[in-house]
């Protein structure tokens, strides 16, 4: 989707109301990982580099709306922000009353978005309110951009102009050549415990991809699915005719969604179990399959290696664990070494991208787990299409 971009506005002097995803994990008042916050900065300083008036929204946790919550305030990621920018980043309580505009390059950070009732209800007076603050309306959030709340798409609906930022569009220009214009082959890696979680993004890229890795209890769900025992492992029943037909479909494209050749297993899923090795078919039933095996980590990684484009969504294993982490890190490792152009999305994905170090190997990282899964599927997300109206 073509969508307009700040290349496209004048920014010198403007009112800009820039919307980006700093809901960032904070335990005693620190924050864990400030990878969202790294992101948004190349926006925010060319926003303020150009002169304009720049107010920032953002989410944070899950409070309960119409009343502020010091525990979910965006003080915090402000005092970061403020050391990330080299500047003072004040955090406005009542920005909804319009005295929240700095002076030209100037930023304030409003506080938390989910403070206001309506916010996740895209309810039409508080998305008016919020446009009345604003020459200019920046959708930079792309983690966010799969659902239609106030700060999110309703804003985008009655400001005076609304555009996507630079983060957004690089999410979107990524995603577009992973999946819309390949280099061949495309393989993709879909991780999970569920396959009902994902069985729509499973059955798109089942058409587009040349192989469909699936890993964690998904992976089970198709062992089972090709008449291996699984053992006590996770593992949904109800779904292995749906990975059937889908390993017959991947077939009848030309593609292929291999079934593990070895897995490792254990008694139980604890930090002090036992990992053994067996043949994908001879899983006794006592045990449960907590990762791919060796044979099989090397065979997905050749042809990780020899792939043309790789998307990534998820671990093969339980890689928090040591003893169940070979499999992912093998896989991380081949992406990392290969010259395909990679993306890797989703909150365990990132985790293992930073477990292992790859992250200036992955050619994009997406900012996006839930808006990344969405937009696999096909789905439109309504915070990007209003930006094309």
């Amino acid at each position: 989707m073509a969508v307009r971009t700040l290349d496209d506005v004048t920014l010198d002097g403007q009112r800009v109301l820039v919307r980006e995803d700093l809901n960032v994990p904070i335990k005693d008042g620190r924050i864990g990982d400030e990878a969202r916050l790294r992101a948004a900065l190349p926006t925010l300083r060319r926003l303020m580099d150009a002169g304009a008036r720049v107010m920032v929204m953002s989410h944070l946790g899950r409070p309960k709306a119409g009343a502020f919550d010091p525990e979910a305030s965006m003080a915090p990621v402000a005092a970061r922000l403020g050391e990330l920018l080299d500047c003072p980043v004040p955090v406005v309580r009542d920005w909804l009353e319009g005295d929240t505009v700095p002076a030209p390059g100037g930023i304030v950070l409003c506080e938390n978005v989910r403070f206001n009732a309506g916010e996740t209800d895209n309810d039409e007076a508080l998305s008016r309110r919020m446009a009345a603050l604003c020459d200019l309306f920046v959708m930079d959030a792309f983690g966010t951009a799969h659902r239609a709340q106030a700060s999110t798409h309703g804003v985008a609906r009655f400001a005076p102009d609304a555009v996507a930022g630079p983060l957004l569009a690089a999410e979107l220009e990524a995603l577009g050549k992973a999946l819309k214009s390949p280099d061949r082959p495309l393989v993709a890696i879909i991780g999970g415990s569920k396959v009902s979680s994902k069985v729509t993004v499973l059955e798109q890229l089942t058409d587009r991809v040349d192989q469909l890795i699936v890993g964690g209890g998904i992976a089970n769900t198709f062992i089972a699915a090709a008449g291996h025992g699984v053992g006590k492992s996770l593992i949904e029943a109800d779904f292995v005719d749906t990975a059937r037909s889908l390993m017959d479909k991947a077939r009848a494209a030309g593609g292929e969604i291999p079934i593990p050749e070895d897995v490792i297993v254990a008694d139980e899923l604890s930090d002090s179990a036992e990992a053994r090795v067996r043949d994908v078919d001879a899983v006794a039933d006592s045990e449960m399959i907590l990762d791919v095996g060796p044979k099989t980590a090397a065979a997905y990684a050749e042809r990780l290696r020899q792939a043309g484009t790789v998307v990534w969504n998820g671990p093969v294993g339980v890689f928090e664990i040591d003893a169940f982490s070979a499999g992912t890190r093998a896989l991380a490792g081949a992406i990392a070494e290969s010259a395909a152009f990679s993306i890797a999305g989703g909150g365990d994905t990132l985790a293992a991208v930073a477990k292992y170090g790859v992250e200036d190997r992955i050619s994009y990282i997406s900012t996006g787990g839930g808006a990344f899964l969405e937009f696999l599927e096909g789905r439109e997300l309504p915070a990007v299409a209003v930006l094309d109206r």
